[in-house]
């Protein structure tokens, strides 16, 4: 009875604590004392993730061969016949899990016939897909992202978003204004859980809420504007499996230069999330080709996160590159759209010499400077 009694004590003391179960590993990436470090839990790191073979093996002749020729060729016309044909059983693999499964895309009694929504869907996909390879290769960087990178076998992303119902901002009862709610999006934490179109849709906000001074300035940015950014951040961390620390330094989380070096590619990647969903998927939804079974509960299309691409490991695939075998999803030539005035000076910081610092792993170690960020 007495073992009972400590036993019915100790277990709401343990729901409590917040910590998670397991052993965990730490490294520390920064000066010793300042809790620059990232902590891994053991019992929860990915395995790594299982690429599948190419449905066949091309000819040591195939990118010399004919060129493909037909109708209604849009995308990747430059491609051989035999790297045409093994790009699309690749594709019909990656997305729909089965090489021969063409007719999920195609008409079989007419190849060139644009009625099924997948084959619209499938050519701005591939368009999307030269665009990482080639103008976000900042993020991408040489290890390149394919259909699988995303799909993993599947027609739909496993993880990916879409804007909430509008609810009744009129009435109180039942309204969390998109917070308060366990929400995996967000760690758990009562924070928004909405905030994805705000900082990752077309028309995204930039998550900047911290000031340069404890005093009142110009900018009269509200409690819930540092909700929202800790909300995406917290998105971020989950979705790469990592703490904060990866990227910010524990000193100041504002500051550039005691930043880590993934800080920048972070930035890129944050900015290429916003033009995937801005520039490809969105402009499909606003030509009405997704069907109501491939729209969100406000009638948008399903959109791209963070997690769709890393589903908790800091890079995709565990890092393993796809490229190799498709080496034409990564067209030269391509010159990298310019950014807006209003992000120069970011870019500018992260030129600058000693501007991102490397991890360290000896303790007390002082991180070492690079003169640009890690792509």
């Amino acid at each position: 009875m007495t073992n009972l009694r400590l036993l019915a004590g100790v277990l709401p003391l343990l729901g409590l604590t917040a910590c998670e179960l397991g052993s965990k590993q730490s490294q520390q990436t920064g000066y010793r004392g300042t809790g620059m470090q990232q902590v891994t839990d053991v019992s929860s790191i990915k395995a790594a993730a299982v690429i599948p073979a190419p449905p066949y093996p091309l000819s040591p002749a195939a990118a010399s061969g004919p060129k493909i020729q037909g109708q209604n060729i849009q995308v990747l016309n430059n491609l051989s016949e035999e790297q045409f044909g093994h790009l699309m059983s690749s594709i019909s693999l990656w997305v729909a899990g089965d090489a021969a499964n063409c007719q999920y895309c195609h008409n079989p009694n007419n190849m060139a016939d644009d009625s099924i929504y997948t084959k619209r869907v499938a050519r701005q996909m591939l368009k999307m897909t030269l665009s990482l390879n080639s103008q976000w290769s900042n993020h991408t960087g040489q290890t390149g992202v394919t259909c699988y990178t995303c799909h993993r076998g599947q027609p739909v992303p496993q993880y990916n978003w879409s804007p909430q119902a509008a609810g009744n901002d009129m009435s109180i009862r039942g309204n969390k204004r998109g917070q308060n709610t366990p929400d995996a999006n967000v760690g758990y934490a009562s924070l928004p859980n909405d905030v994805f179109k705000q900082y990752l849709g077309g028309n995204a906000e930039t998550v900047r809420v911290q000031s340069n001074s404890a005093y009142p300035g110009t900018q009269h940015l509200t409690t819930r504007n540092g909700e929202d950014s800790y909300a995406i951040m917290m998105h971020v961390s989950k979705a790469l499996g990592v703490n904060c620390t990866f990227c910010h330094n524990s000193q100041s989380f504002r500051s550039w230069s005691l930043s880590s070096a993934q800080r920048a590619t972070a930035w890129y990647g944050i900015r290429m999330v916003r033009d995937i969903n801005g520039s490809h998927i969105l402009p499909l939804g606003r030509a009405g080709v997704f069907p109501p079974n491939r729209l969100g509960p406000a009638g948008e299309p399903l959109q791209v996160n963070c997690l769709t691409c890393h589903q908790g490991v800091n890079k995709p695939l565990n890092g393993q590159s796809m490229i190799k075998d498709y080496p034409y999803l990564r067209p030269a030539g391509y010159v990298p759209r310019p950014a807006p005035a209003a992000e120069q000076a970011v870019i500018q910081a992260l030129r600058q010499p000693g501007a991102m610092t490397d991890n360290v792993g000896a303790p007390g170690n002082k991180p070492n400077p690079v003169d640009q960020p890690a792509r």
